[in-house]
């Protein structure tokens, strides 16, 4: 199933949209079409899709044609692999629309269950394919045979990586009836991260709190972004520990969740004959174990910059203590930081500006051309993604704008997700037009960064450079420590597994009260962390894929490098940016960094992203002695 590649930010994500009229309640009906992203492109309607679908579920068999023969030419392989991707593609496209037409409203049941069929399909295909590595292992491609094949037949040029690839994993492929069996249990396997999804959106019983305006607030995924971000530290202290309070009465059931989705994993990595699950999941982009290990120490190594942060933000809160419900108010108050989304699409068209006429365009095809949903509507996917999996057409993008800096940072992330996968497409053809995970976010985070630079260029009033600075911060705090200190729960988590521990939802609680009182500085009141946030573990969707979360960390750094380069207009910095962005996976992405500038192996990405954290904060109690001790109230 293709990827969406979402804001690490937004679990849970954004508030209902204020720039929205509220006579309209978030009723998608009334949101008018143009913030409403069209997907016609991909199909005309769900009657033109299950006429697609029913198509391609007909011709799957036609793969059986191709065992057995992939030996007997060159030519004969070429037309085995065309087919197996046009089908891939094909299921890819039907996947991607009803995907995101469930999104829309994810209480629609009709959706729900077009995304089974689509999640059964695929397990047909992989039934049907199955055959295709084990029998091209058979022919024992080595170096040169692979290249006599290639002399022979043009066609495979383009499966060069693939073949590569199938190669290095000898090891761990398995026969024929193995790949079989693997590839339908993968129907079975869905299960907890779909029920969890159901459950997160649409069943949990979200609560309710009154607020100290005595308003009522529902705390859905949305109303507990925006309200645990609110001026008031009476009310954020109150949202959050009902919000976690109530998470924490299901932490059985989601347990029972979490545990049958790491048993899954754990089952698929000892069935492929690799020791542990990380090794499993690091090799399909062969991504070496030591690059996690490294992240995860060199963080724990620099907890006192994040420690540096947090008494930052205490003294910028003016607050006698900083408890983990300060986390998310603003920095700034008194400063309005709000952005209604023409201003957002101009701020964001002009930071980009250093990437090129090229790139600009195919951006404002995005606004333009209806590839972006908007604004958070009743029953709407939390959070934000982007989509671009459906090669044929071009990317989209899901939001749930609420008109502050974060969402205007969020809009220019997934733009950067969108503009990877829109020059992918066009230079890449289809097998080698995906990327993975961990370049994904590489791009992302490269556009928040030109659109900080970008606004920090024309703002000199202090107050307001001191947020944006401080959303910088943020950024730093959300995707570096935060993301690493769920990798690094995560990674306990498999390690229980695997050491035949019990994985309940008290076990999990404990673990994760643990590590997230050493990152924030519990035991030195640094940050205090109160029992309820022990239960945050079980809202973290990223968790059901595993070994995700540490790319967001890892990409940030990478970003951080590359984007300084093409800032400083380093020469060829420019244009080794854009070729990384348009090589989707022509390379493994270890390689395909380096080749950009920056290597992954080392420590130097996340030291240089500590060394400008520190700057930063260097600069903003620089401008808090200016100004004052601290820059709002509690």
């Amino acid at each position: 199933m293709p990827t969406e590649h979402s804001s690490p930010r937004n679990l849970p994500l954004r508030g209902a949209a204020t720039l929205v009229p509220a006579t309209q309640d978030r009723d998608r009906a009334k949101i008018p079409d143009e913030y409403k992203w069209d997907l016609t492109p991909i199909y005309a309607s769900d009657q033109a899709w299950r006429a697609e679908k029913d198509k391609l579920a007909a011709e799957l068999p036609r793969l059986r044609e191709f065992q057995g023969t992939l030996a007997s030419s060159a030519s004969r392989l070429a037309d085995a692999l065309e087919t197996q991707s046009r089908f891939d593609k094909e299921l890819t496209r039907l996947y991607v629309y009803a995907s995101m037409m469930s999104d829309q409203d994810t209480r629609v049941s009709t959706y729900q269950g077009m995304q089974q069929e689509m999640i059964q399909l695929a397990a047909a295909l992989g039934t049907e394919c199955a055959f295709i590595e084990p029998e091209i292992l058979e022919m024992k491609l080595d170096d040169a045979n692979i290249a006599r094949f290639l002399a022979a037949e043009p066609r495979l040029d383009i499966y060069r990586q693939y073949l590569d690839d199938i190669a290095r994993r000898r090891a761990h492929t398995l026969s024929n009836a193995e790949e079989k069996l693997l590839a339908a249990s993968s129907v079975m396997a869905s299960g907890p991260s779909s029920v969890f999804g159901i459950f997160s959106d649409a069943d949990f019983p979200y609560p309710s709190v009154t607020l100290s305006d005595g308003q009522t607030a529902r705390l859905d995924k949305a109303a507990f972004a925006l309200h645990r971000a609110s001026t008031t530290r009476e009310d954020r202290q109150k949202v959050m520990e009902a919000f976690f309070t109530a998470l924490g009465k299901y932490r059985a059931t989601i347990g029972s969740l979490m545990n049958s989705n790491i048993q899954t994993s754990l089952f698929y990595a000892h069935a492929r004959k690799y020791e542990t699950s990380l090794r499993a999941s690091l090799d399909q982009p062969n991504i070496p174990v030591s690059v996690y290990s490294r992240l995860v120490d060199g963080v724990n190594r620099n907890l006192s910059s994040f420690h540096r942060y947090l008494k930052l933000r205490r003294r910028m809160l003016n607050v006698p203590d900083l408890h983990y419900y300060d986390l998310y108010a603003p920095l700034v108050a008194s400063v309005n930081l709000s952005y209604p989304v023409d201003a957002a699409e101009r701020n964001i068209l002009e930071a980009l500006a250093p990437l090129g006429p090229e790139y600009c365009a195919g951006a404002r095809r995005s606004f333009s051309e209806r590839w972006i949903d908007m604004y958070p509507t009743e029953g709407k996917h939390a959070g934000a993604y982007s989509q671009g999996a459906a090669y044929d057409v071009h990317p989209y993008m899901l939001l749930n704008y609420n008109g502050k800096y974060d969402d205007m940072s969020t809009l220019a992330h997934e733009l950067g997700h969108t503009m990877h996968s829109y020059f992918s497409n066009k230079t890449q053809p289809y097998p080698l037009s995906s990327y993975t995970t961990f370049v994904a976010e590489v791009a992302s985070t490269f556009n928040e960064a030109l659109l900080l630079d970008y606004m920090l260029r024309q703002i000199k009033d202090n107050s307001t450079r001191l947020s944006l600075l401080g959303n910088y911060l943020e950024s730093v705090k959300g995707t570096v420590f935060r993301q690493t200190q769920f990798a690094e729960f995560e990674l306990r988590m498999h390690e229980m597994v695997e050491q035949g521990k019990p994985l309940t939802g008290d076990e999990l609680s404990r673990l994760y009260s643990e590590i997230v009182r050493r990152y924030y500085g519990h035991d030195q009141s640094v940050c205090i962390v109160d029992d309820y946030v022990a239960n945050e573990w079980s809202m973290i969707p990223h968790f059901y894929s595993a070994f995700y979360v540490f790319q967001y960390a890892t990409s940030f750094t990478a970003s951080s490098a590359l984007s300084e380069k093409v800032l400083a207009r380093e020469p060829g910095a420019t244009e080794r940016y854009l070729k990384f962005i348009s090589a989707g996976r022509s390379k493994y992405p270890i390689d395909l960094l380096k080749d950009a500038g920056v290597d992954m192996t080392t420590d130097e990405p996340l030291e240089l992203t500590v060394r400008k954290m520190n700057r930063v904060m260097d600069e903003m109690e620089k401008l808090l002695d200016k100004t004052g001790t601290s820059a709002t109230g509690s």
